[in-house]
C-alpha cells in the first residue's frame, strides 16, 4: 500500500477492448480535436478582432470557447498518444493535473452558462438598465468567479484525495478522474465522498436553478411582448438553451455511467464517459456560428474575403 504522492504511475485500463480499432479511433479523434481547436479558435479570434462584438454576450461566448479548448486539451493529447502505446500509463502528478483540468472545465462550463443566462435575462427583461448592470467591470468579475471558484473547489477535492493510501493502481477509464482514484483507496473515503457530493451540488444545482429561473422570466416577458420582440429573443436565447441542454445531457451521462458500470458494455461506458468532453466543444461553435446572426454574418464575410483573395492570382493570369 502506498500514499498517492508516492505512486509512480497509474494504468488506464479503459483501452482494453480498443486496440483492434486503434487506427480508426486515432483518425476520428484527431479529426475531432483539430476541428474543435480550429472552430473554437476562429470564433475567439473573430470576437477579439471586431469591436462591435466586444459586448458582454460575445465576451461570455469567447470565454465558453476558451473553456472548451482548456478542457479538451487536457484530454485529447493523452488519448491520441495512448492509442499507439503498448501500456497506457500516467504518472500520478500528471493524472492529478488532468483530473483538475477536466473537472474545472466541467464546473466552469455550468457557471459560464448560468452567467450567460443572466446576461440574456437582463438584456430582455431589463433593457433600459442593461448598460448599467452589465458593465465591463461586472463582466470581469463574473469571468473571474466562473474559473476561480471551480478551480478552488476542485483543488480542495484533489488535496483530500492526495492524503489517501492506494492499494490498487488501475483506473478503468480513458482519462483520470477523482472519483476513480478515490475508489482505488483501501482507506475510509467517507470525507471524500461527502465533499464530492457537495461539489457536485454546488457546481450543478445553483447553475441549473438560475438558468431555468432566468429563462422562465424571459418566456413570461416574451409572451407579453410583440411578435418582433419574441423573434429577437428567440434568436439570442435559443443557442444558449441548445448549448445548455447539450452539455447537461452529456454531463449526466458522465455522472450516471459510474453507477451503471456493471450493467452496460465496456465500449458504451467508454463512449458515455467522454461525451461531455467531445460533444459540447464540437457543437457549440456550430450552434453559435449558425444561430447568432452577428457571428454568422462575420464568418461569411471572413470566408468570402479569403475566397476572393484566392481567386485574385487566377484572374490576373
Amino acid at each position: 500500500m502506498e500514499n498517492v504522492s508516492d505512486v509512480p504511475y497509474l494504468t488506464l485500463s479503459g483501452y482494453v477492448e480498443l486496440p483492434k480499432y486503434r487506427y480508426v479511433l486515432f483518425i476520428i479523434s484527431l479529426i475531432l480535436y483539430i476541428f474543435i481547436v480550429c472552430s473554437n479558435t476562429v470564433l475567439i479570434s473573430l470576437i477579439y478582432a471586431h469591436k462591435s462584438l466586444h459586448e458582454p454576450m460575445y465576451i461570455f461566448l469567447a470565454a465558453l470557447f476558451l473553456n472548451a479548448l482548456f478542457g479538451t486539451s487536457a484530454f485529447y493529447p493523452k488519448l491520441l498518444n495512448d492509442f499507439f502505446s503498448d501500456s497506457q500509463v500516467i504518472s500520478y502528478p500528471a493524472c492529478a493535473v488532468q483530473a483538475f483540468a477536466i473537472y474545472t472545465y466541467g464546473a466552469a462550463e455550468f457557471t459560464l452558462l448560468s452567467v450567460m443566462a443572466y446576461d440574456r435575462y437582463v438584456s430582455i427583461c431589463k433593457p433600459l438598465q442593461y448598460a448599467t448592470i452589465m458593465k465591463i467591470s461586472t463582466v470581469k468579475k463574473f469571468l473571474f468567479f466562473a474559473w476561480i471558484f471551480p478551480a478552488c473547489e476542485i483543488g480542495v477535492m484533489l488535496i483530500l484525495t492526495n492524503r489517501l493510501t492506494l492499494c490498487k493502481f488501475q483506473l478503468n477509464r480513458l482519462y483520470c478522474d477523482n472519483y476513480s482514484i478515490v475508489k482505488l483507496s483501501c482507506e475510509d473515503t467517507t470525507v471524500n465522498n461527502i465533499y464530492g457530493i457537495f461539489v457536485l451540488i454546488i457546481a450543478v444545482f445553483p447553475a441549473l436553478f438560475f438558468i431555468v429561473f432566468s429563462y422562465i422570466k424571459i418566456l413570461v416577458i416574451c409572451h407579453r411582448s410583440s411578435k418582433e420582440t419574441r423573434k429577437k429573443a428567440l434568436q439570442t436565447c435559443l443557442p444558449h438553451l441548445l448549448v445548455f441542454i447539450n452539455f447537461s445531457i452529456n454531463s449526466v451521462f458522465e455522472i450516471v455511467h459510474h453507477r451503471l458500470q456493471s450493467n452496460i458494455p465496456h465500449i458504451i461506458r467508454m463512449v458515455m464517459s467522454v461525451e461531455f468532453l467531445v460533444i459540447p466543444p464540437l457543437f457549440n461553435p456550430v450552434i453559435y456560428g449558425l444561430k447568432l446572426q452577428e457571428i454568422s454574418n462575420r464568418l461569411r464575410k471572413l470566408f468570402c474575403f479569403k475566397s476572393q483573395l484566392l481567386k485574385i492570382p487566377n484572374s490576373s493570369l
